[in-house]
């Protein structure tokens, strides 16, 4: 998702404790290449970072990945980290807040929590790609993904095969797509 961002509108990343440990473990990229693609980075712990406060203006939050203990945190209002705190933040001021809850199988608990942030006013976007652009590689099934969390977020993007559009692939945002489509929630 920064990939395709970066350079049309402005980031704030923060990464969890864990999630640094994963990014490296999954990906192979070191966290450092991450951070830099970003235009701001924050720590988990700072909550004097701008994304705290909802005087610091912003349109949307997305989590990707949101892990279970994250979504708990958010649907129960318990913001120890500034990723909790932002989202908390981002509710409160009644912005768009994206959650794409990484775990499955789901438990009972987890479905409960996402009706809560549901009800709450978040958009809850499990990573499940569509597959009648019929992806080849795991590019296409993550663009697949980031551009339907792009769409949510009210960013023109063409990174995916959208349906019933003839086969076409492009990895970034097309010029235009600097311009935030903001639509009432």
């Amino acid at each position: 998702m920064l990939d395709v961002l970066n350079g049309h509108v402005e980031t704030h990343l923060i990464i969890s404790e864990q999630g640094r440990e994963i990014i490296e473990y999954e990906t192979d990229i070191p966290v450092d290449r991450v951070i830099k693609k970003a235009t701001f980075y924050h720590d988990d712990g700072d909550f004097m970072a701008p994304v705290a406060s909802g005087s610091y203006r912003w349109d949307t939050m997305v989590i990707v990945p949101c892990t279970m203990k994250t979504l708990s945190s958010i649907a129960t209002g318990f913001a120890d980290t500034l990723i909790s705190r932002a989202a908390d933040v981002t509710l409160k001021e009644s912005r768009r807040l994206i959650i794409v809850p990484r775990e499955m199988p789901l438990n009972l608990v987890h479905l409960e929590n996402m009706v809560k942030v549901k009800q709450a006013g978040a958009v809850v976007m499990p990573a499940c790609p569509g597959f009648y652009n019929k992806p080849q590689t795991i590019d296409d099934l993550v663009d697949n993904v980031v551009g339907r969390i792009l769409d949510q977020a009210g960013i023109d993007n063409d990174i995916f095969r959208r349906w019933g559009e003839p086969e076409k692939k492009k990895s970034t945002l097309p010029a235009s797509s600097t311009k935030i489509r903001r639509e009432k929630q």
